[in-house]
């Protein structure tokens, strides 16, 4: 059974219609709730994200739809995100609204039973300069990318929008399977 579950994690919402920009309901500090979400759910998404080290970025290059893979943290309720330089997607994300999804799909338990995951985070990203600290939290990075030597670079998402989609496989209400005669 597949569930989703939109949760605005910055951009207010007008009485719950969908409307940008207009005042709406706060239920964390820099966070507003949109009808049918909670702060629960937002908070839920991002500790999902932190269970995880590789995303997907999408963005638009000349126009057309394109995917990146990043390795992400999650600090202070943004996802900040380290790329290869010398590919130069970091440069058509600085200043653009973009999107970014994780998922559990590679790593489920033993016969299938664990419940499957995916987020998605979608606003603003910057080029940013991180402290040793956080640069530390990656990592190391990969020796090459495409042949030549990693050169990183980082951007920080400010999350306005959120979704999770989870993937339940025991939906029976008694989580025990019924036979039918």
């Amino acid at each position: 059974m597949l569930f989703s579950r939109p949760s605005d994690t910055g951009t207010a919402k007008d009485h719950g219609t969908g409307t940008p920009g207009t005042a709406g309901a706060r239920d964390a500090p820099g966070t507003a709730a949109s009808a049918g979400s909670s702060g629960a759910d937002r908070l839920r998404a991002i500790e999902l994200l932190g269970s995880v080290r590789y995303g997907r970025l999408a963005i638009s290059m000349r126009a057309l739809p394109f995917l990146a893979v990043a390795r992400h943290l999650v600090i202070e309720d943004r996802v900040v995100l380290r790329m290869h330089r010398g590919l130069g997607f970091h440069e058509s994300c600085d200043g653009s609204v973009v999107a970014y999804g994780a998922d559990n799909f590679n790593t489920p338990a033993p016969g299938g039973t664990e419940d499957l995951w995916s987020v998605q985070f979608t606003g603003p990203v910057e080029i940013m300069d991180p402290g040793p600290g956080q640069r530390e939290r990656f990592g190391t990075g990969p020796a090459e990318v495409n042949g030549e030597h990693f050169d990183p670079v980082y951007l920080r998402l400010d999350p306005r929008l959120a979704h999770m989609h989870t993937l339940a496989f025991d939906a029976s209400p008694s989580g025990r399977t019924r036979s039918v005669t």
